[in-house]
């Protein structure tokens, strides 16, 4: 039996599929949770990040609506992460809670096959973008590690905005191409 398309899924899950989001959710939950915790450099962040995307998914709200003829459905899944990212970045700055010592004594850190499987994703990722020339690799760096605008980076660049959006794109394509040839990562057709 041939396996969903993602956009199957989407538009189960908007008629509230609990199963097509369930098999959303494991196709995609690695790449998220890989890709916000490279934002954030926290894995509860990351973990809050990614459930509040796909939260976001079931109730219809926050996330805007994928439109297939945009671009692919994977690319908009990581902006909407990107930008929950970027947000949770904000609050936390705005809140800046104090740590207290006796809280790390109850913190759950990831157990040791997590770790590893998260160094294993952080290790693909960056050698995929070590594969991209010098200009790509710093768009990347700037536009989804960084949480800057294509506006902000084509500023501090001194380029043309359409310099900065056709370079994001095409570094993107030569991941995702990357990605797919290393077999890490699986995305629709």
């Amino acid at each position: 039996m041939a396996q969903p398309t993602d956009l199957d899924l989407y538009e189960r899950i908007r008629q509230k599929d609990k199963e097509a989001l369930e098999v959303l959710y494991d196709r995609y939950e690695k790449l998220l949770y890989s890709f916000a915790y490279r934002m954030m450099k926290d894995s509860q962040a990351a973990e809050e990040v990614m459930q509040d995307v796909f939260m976001k998914l079931w109730r219809g709200k926050g996330a805007g609506q994928y439109v297939s003829g945009r671009g692919k459905f994977s690319s908009w899944l990581l902006t909407i992460t990107r930008n929950a990212s970027i947000d949770l970045i904000r609050k936390k700055k705005v809140q800046e809670v104090e740590w207290d010592q006796r809280d790390s004594v109850h913190e759950d850190l990831p157990g040791v096959e997590q770790e590893i499987e998260d160094k294993e994703e952080r290790n693909q990722l960056r050698r995929a973008v070590h594969t991209l020339p010098d200009e790509q690799q710093r768009m990347i760096c700037l536009f989804y590690f960084q949480g800057m605008s294509q506006r902000e980076i084509a500023e501090k660049c001194d380029i043309p905005l359409g310099t900065v959006k056709g370079r994001v794109r095409l570094a993107l394509k030569k991941l995702r191409e990357h990605l797919e040839k290393e077999g890490g990562i699986v995305y629709e057709r």
